[in-house]
């Protein structure tokens, strides 16, 4: 894997200490301030760059719902 793109994608402390509910609302505003436009080049590859952190640490949360949800429903039948 390219070094450079693993740093790329690698998670802000910020955005990993949101709940899945911070995470989305600011997900929401990232797209809204990209879909205005207005901001310069290196701003908008800045807030999509933000864009995609936000987006993995919501499919993060998501991905440990189902987790949990699957745990749940194992635990039940084996009931």
């Amino acid at each position: 894997m390219n070094p450079a793109a693993h740093e790329a994608s690698a998670v802000p402390a910020d955005i990993e200490a949101m709940s899945y509910e911070q995470a989305r609302d600011e997900l929401v505003s990232v797209v809204g301030r990209l879909e205005t436009g207005g901001a310069s080049l290196e701003e908008s590859l800045a807030l999509w760059e933000r864009g995609e952190q936000l987006a993995t640490r919501c499919e993060s949360w998501l991905e440990g719902a189902r987790r949990r949800l699957d745990a749940a429903r194992d635990q039940a039948r084996a009931e």
